[in-house]
């Protein structure tokens, strides 16, 4: 897997704590860098997706045009 970079990072602050992007706390989501301001933040993002999913999936619905 190749090394996620700070500099490819499209976000300069965690979207949960408003701090500055930490280079050990990225995460490829959709084909794009994330930046989380530490590990738990980043963490705590990962769970929240996979709950997301997890529950469109059980529904049986897939991804429309202008969805996130």
């Amino acid at each position: 897997m190749a090394t996620l970079r700070l500099e490819d990072c499209v976000n300069d602050v965690c979207p949960w704590s408003g701090n500055p992007v930490a280079a050990d706390s990225l995460v490829r989501y959709r084909g794009k860098i994330v930046g989380f301001c530490n590990p738990g933040c980043r963490d705590k993002f990962g769970k929240a997706v996979g709950m997301f999913d997890e529950l469109i999936d059980a529904a049986g619905e897939g991804r429309e045009d202008g969805d996130v």
